[in-house]
């Protein structure tokens, strides 16, 4: 009994490290290859038509762009998409979308933090408008900031209706939000530290049941479990821009 135990508590910290090296090493670039089927492609090879919500073309429209026409917030140049917002002006970061449609898969995206403006961001993620009980149907996001990458339930989290009103109403009375509810909050999200550079990356942010994943160069940074993300429809697959970024290439993958 006393060999099982010891070989027991052995083996149990392997098996949670072992588990750990196998999300950490795993590459999801290959997983979509393999298992899935490519359903959208954009190498941007071609020049943008003005300034409004379909000038990018093959697809892709931008939610904020009629709002300040007169501002051009994407620049299609040598098959780059450089995406400069006009945050203040328009009252609301680039918000620049394509239809997707999966369960399981995701997106491969080449981008590069330019270094034209200070704190450079890139939220993106999927989108289902057709989702009742959740604002705008932002469904889960990726954020890369310049010190951190964080992973996000929304649709169970701060953008389900009823937490929202519940979270506002606490924050419009200024009163601490109460324990139970701040650790539902912060449960639906993980941030890992990271530090941006002005370099390209291939970023990789799939969903996989209710587990999604973000890599950079064919490591996994950051993985988080939560229930949103196995939402059945991802139907839109967007960028929110606060400053600037550049997009090099975009594919999307359908696993199921």
């Amino acid at each position: 009994m006393k060999a099982f135990l010891f070989t027991t508590l052995l083996l149990a910290p392997l098996s949670a490290f072992q588990a750990a090296d196998t999300a950490a090493s795993r590459d999801d670039a290959a997983w979509l290859r393999e298992k899935g089927q490519m359903i959208f492609h954009d190498a941007f090879e071609r020049e943008e038509d003005g300034n409004l919500a379909k000038a990018i073309g093959n697809g892709w429209n931008s939610a904020t762009a009629d709002r300040v026409p007169q501002i051009k917030m994407a620049d299609l140049d040598d098959g780059i998409l450089k995406i400069a917002s006009a945050s203040k002006e328009a009252g609301h970061a680039a918000h620049i979308h394509h239809e997707a449609g999966f369960t399981d898969g995701g997106a491969v995206v080449r981008f590069r933090f330019p270094g034209l403006s200070k704190s450079e961001s890139l939220q993106l993620g999927y989108v289902d408008r057709e989702l009742k009980g959740v604002h705008a149907g932002h469904l889960c996001y990726g954020i890369l900031s310049q010190s951190s990458i964080t992973l996000i339930d929304h649709k169970t989290g701060v953008m389900n209706l009823e937490v929202k009103k519940k979270r506002d109403d606490y924050l419009a009375r200024k009163e601490k939000l109460p324990a139970d509810f701040e650790a539902m909050l912060n449960s639906k999200k993980v941030v890992v530290p990271w530090k941006a550079d002005h370099e390209w990356h291939e970023l990789v942010l799939v969903t996989e049941g209710d587990e999604m994943r973000l890599s950079l160069d064919g490591k996994v940074l950051a993985s988080h479990h939560s229930e949103g993300y196995a939402h059945p429809m991802k139907r839109w697959f967007s960028f929110l821009v606060p400053n600037t970024v550049w997009i090099d290439d975009v594919k999307i993958w359908k696993v199921k």
